[in-house]
């Protein structure tokens, strides 16, 4: 077998929730330079099916007590990565097939996080739309090249090293929110937006949107506001009646490049702006008063189990 240049970490409760995904790195044009690595509940590890992963440079198979909370799951995974470089997936986003090509020769350069270029892969109401925008729009595929200020915590690519010296905080840091951008900006890290990078990710359009866009807002505040003092929680809290604004005006070139292109629903707008004021408050209900387990294990549920709550999703190179 080839040695593996890219190791993608998959979180799953059972074998069939990421078998879409692994046949999306299955088609990779450089899938015998990829290593799956695979975290899964002991009691589910004989659910995975070896033969599906033969092709790759090689796979790991994690064995942990509980997937839940994910954040510790996610740095188990991390941890069994062999590769240079780490991509850090989800059960429900699907990569083009120059995906893992384009990862790797990005990080030959100087950039220490990679952000691919996302998509929707459920476009055709203006919820899903609404959800994408809020969570990803700011690394809209199709947008320039460039060096970026921050990137996504998962959905996006790290060189080995750059996560394994945050050992302490990892457990943690692999979670919704700003943790892990933050600790990397404050080491000097740089980011790189590569558009070409194509990856569509599936979101909520109908059974469970709103819930689980108050839930987003949720985890960020609680997140924060764990780390932060009362006083900064309460400025926060205070100011979050401008947070839509803020993430409409963000948003805004890659609103502006979907609407030029014909690709937003009618009414989206409005739908947009909706989502943004509910994930607001959320999120000031976070700095407040945080997040009991409850709310957690919803939002995990909907993270962990996405595609059944869609009912069409575009995988692979159905994205062009």
């Amino acid at each position: 077998m080839d040695e593996a240049r890219l190791s993608v970490v998959l979180v799953t409760d059972e074998y069939a929730t990421i078998d879409d995904v692994i046949a999306a790195f299955d088609a990779q044009t450089v899938r015998e330079a990829v290593e799956i690595v695979i975290v899964i509940p002991s009691a589910a590890a004989a659910t995975v099916d070896e033969t599906r992963l033969t092709n790759f440079a090689g796979f790991r198979i994690v064995q942990v007590d509980s997937i839940m909370p994910m954040p510790p799951a996610r740095a188990a995974g991390v941890r069994a990565c062999t590769a240079p470089v780490i991509f850090i997936g989800e059960t429900h986003s699907y990569p083009h097939p120059d995906f893992a090509q384009v990862i790797i020769e990005a990080h030959e350069g100087p950039w220490d996080v990679v952000v691919p270029g996302l998509d929707n892969a459920n476009p055709s109401g203006s919820r899903s739309w609404a959800s994408f925008l809020l969570d990803y729009g700011y690394w809209l595929s199709g947008l320039p090249d460039s060096q970026v200020s921050s990137g996504p915590t998962w959905n996006a690519s790290y060189k080995r090293e750059v996560l394994l010296e945050l050992d302490d905080i990892l457990d943690h840091a692999l979670s919704s929110g700003d943790e892990l951008p933050m600790a990397l900006r404050e080491r000097k890290r740089k980011f790189y937006f590569a558009s070409g990078a194509k990856l569509g990710h599936t979101n909520l359009e109908k059974r469970g949107w709103l819930d689980e866009r108050f839930l987003s807002g949720l985890v960020v505040g609680a997140n924060r506001g764990g780390r932060w003092s009362k006083r900064r929680r309460l400025f926060y809290f205070a100011a979050s009646p401008l947070v839509p604004f803020v993430l409409l005006y963000r948003n805004r070139d890659s609103m502006r490049r979907l609407y030029g292109q014909g690709r937003l629903p009618a009414g989206s707008a409005a739908v947009i702006a909706t989502s943004a004021i509910v994930r607001s408050f959320g999120e000031a209900v976070g700095y407040a008063r945080g997040i009991n387990e409850r709310e957690m294990a919803r939002m995990e549920e909907y993270e962990l189990k996405k595609t059944s709550y869609v009912a069409n999703v575009l995988r692979g190179d159905q994205l062009d």
